[in-house]
């Protein structure tokens, strides 16, 4: 029996654990679950899992929340500080799959724990990954991808010496504006750019997907998980989605991670590790497939994907500057006060600002940059084409 905390459980990764360990009970407990102000929806998976915690992050709704788990003997409390607190209490895995920058502090505490964590938030090294990969290297924390991603090129490796990669290759579907051209790719809606072809994610994945700048945050995640060169890290177009990473070795062998486009797979993969659990997902026929393509990323009419490059080439606060600045713009897309081509113009105008210093040493230096990034995109928007109508 392995103790579970589920950071972020009331969103598109946490409700496909909770699948997973709904149906493997006998292996698996529920000790904390956080999310950020979803009381109703909390309340309801403590209760069914029988956790210990229940926390959510904005204040307003912890009353709520109270009420809701009156008589039930799960402990109830609310705040930022809150979540990083369920994040350090003893378990055998913590799953990390809350959205955006938010989810740094909490990941960090559970690595002064010593707990092993399954990251699906892929802002944490985004925005603090010297930070998170140093911290886990002195407390010789395990971090399981569970992107699906990164999961693909963590099990292509497979123990493999890093100096034998040539290339790791992430896929990406291309999204729904793979085939538009750049004006109307720029004159998108939210409903647009929500419509992913594959997957059911939350609003801004979805967003950052359409752009392909959830691409780019993945190749910089990629970066400091496998500690490979940036110029070893690629993205490729694959609309199939069957393929979900490579990893090429320099004898000319390339090895592939493939499975059905269902986020069940790595996350089975994550909570099994080092073994194997059985999954839920629908099993691949090959046959029934018949073909997959692939197609180099055009890097003019997805200007995020190489904003993001570049970022991961630059290091240092690029990459903070970057994830900060798209936090903002996406929201702000989503509320239709920018349009979707307004996107990219941000970030970079933030970065060329904002984006020259060292990575951040500490949560104080995180926030810091973090804070100047945002003040500069809501500033920079001021002056952006306003959305579509």
């Amino acid at each position: 029996m392995r103790a579970l905390t589920l950071l972020g459980a009331t969103g598109s990764i946490g409700t496909s654990t909770l699948d997973i360990v709904g149906r493997h009970r006998d292996r698996f407990r529920i000790e904390a679950v956080t999310a950020n102000a979803d009381a109703e929806k909390l309340a309801t998976i403590a209760r069914g899992h029988g956790a210990r915690l229940a926390v959510v992050a904005d204040p307003a709704a912890y009353g709520r929340l109270k009420d809701l788990l009156a008589g039930t003997g799960i402990a109830v409390a609310a705040g930022p500080a809150a979540v990083a607190e369920a994040a350090a209490r003893p378990a055998d895995l913590v799953v990390g799959a809350i959205t955006g920058a938010a989810g740094v502090e909490p990941v960090l505490a559970a690595i002064g724990q010593g707990t092993c964590i399954a990251l699906a938030n892929k802002e944490s090294l985004v925005a603090a990954g010297d930070m998170v990969m140093g911290a886990a290297k002195r407390r010789g924390v395990t971090i399981l991808p569970m992107d699906s991603e990164h999961n693909a090129v963590f099990q292509a490796l497979a123990g493999s010496r890093l100096d034998d990669v040539e290339t790791v290759w992430i896929t990406a579907s291309g999204g729904p504006f793979r085939t538009w051209d750049a004006a109307a790719i720029a004159a998108a809606r939210p409903e647009d750019a929500l419509k992913h072809p594959n997957y059911a994610m939350g609003a801004k994945v979805t967003v950052d997907s359409a752009g392909l700048m959830n691409k780019g945050l993945e190749l910089i995640e990629a970066f400091h998980l496998f500690g490979l060169p940036a110029d070893r890290l690629k993205a490729v177009v694959h609309p199939q989605q069957v393929v979900h990473g490579m990893v090429a070795y320099r004898d000319g062998s390339i090895v592939a991670q493939l499975g059905a486009a269902d986020m069940r797979v790595p996350i089975a993969h994550c909570l099994g590790f080092p073994e194997r659990i059985d999954g839920p997902s629908k099993r691949l026929n090959l046959a029934d497939i018949g073909s997959l393509t692939f197609e180099e990323p055009d890097l003019v009419r997805f200007p995020c994907l190489r904003l993001a490059i570049a970022a991961m080439a630059a290091g240092g606060r690029a990459p903070t500057v970057l994830n900060a600045a798209n936090e903002v713009a996406v929201e702000a897309f989503l509320a239709r006060r920018i349009g979707f081509g307004a996107i990219a113009g941000v970030v970079e105008a933030v970065l060329e600002a904002e984006g020259n210093g060292p990575a951040p040493a500490t949560l104080d230096d995180l926030w810091l940059i973090d804070h100047a990034a945002r003040e500069r995109a809501r500033a920079t928007m001021l002056n952006a084409p306003a959305a579509a109508s």
